[in-house]
C-alpha cells in the first residue's frame, strides 16, 4: 500500500513542478514584453528580483522531486523524501504561481491567459495525496526513526 502512496507523492510533485515551470516561464515572457515607464518590466528591480525568487524555487522543488524519483525508480523506500519533495513542490507551485498571476496583473483574470488557468490548478496539488501537515508528520516519523539515540 505504502508504495502507491509514494509513487501518487512523486507524482503529485512532478505535476506541481510542471505547474510552477510553466508559470515561471509566462511570468519571464510576459515581464520582457509588457512596458511601464518605457522599459519592460522585467527590468524594474521588483519583477527581476521575483523572477529570480521563482527560479529559485522551481529548480529547488525539481531537484526534490527527481531525488524522490530515483530513490523508488531504484526500488528503495522514499516515505520521507517523497514526502518532503511533495511539501515543497505543492507549495513552492502555489507561490510561483500566484507571483506569475500577479506580475500579469489584471490580465491574470482573462481565459486568454494561461496563467488564468494555472492559478485554479495549482491550489489542488496543496491537499492531493495529503496536505503539507500530513507529510509533515510522517516526514517527521521517518527522520525520528532514522536518527534514533542509541542507548
Amino acid at each position: 500500500m505504502m508504495d502507491g502512496v509514494e509513487v501518487g507523492r512523486v507524482n503529485v510533485a512532478a505535476r506541481a513542478c510542471g505547474i510552477s515551470i510553466r508559470a515561471f516561464e509566462l511570468a519571464v515572457a510576459y515581464a520582457q514584453q509588457r512596458e511601464t515607464f518605457g522599459k519592460p518590466i522585467a527590468q524594474h528591480q521588483a519583477i527581476a528580483f521575483q523572477l529570480a525568487e521563482m527560479a529559485i524555487k522551481v529548480e529547488a522543488a525539481h531537484q526534490m522531486m527527481v531525488n524522490a524519483a530515483r530513490l523508488k525508480d531504484a526500488g528503495q523506500r522514499n516515505d520521507v523524501e517523497a514526502g518532503m519533495a511533495k511539501v515543497i513542490a505543492s507549495e513552492y507551485c502555489a507561490e510561483v504561481t500566484t507571483q506569475s498571476f500577479r506580475i500579469h496583473g489584471g490580465y491574470g483574470y482573462s481565459k486568454e491567459y494561461e496563467i488564468e488557468r494555472l492559478m485554479r490548478e495549482a491550489p489542488f496539488l496543496l491537499i492531493g495525496e495529503g496536505t503539507s501537515e500530513i507529510q509533515k508528520t510522517i516526514i517527521s516519523r521517518g527522520l525520528l526513526k532514522e536518527y534514533k539515540l542509541k542507548g
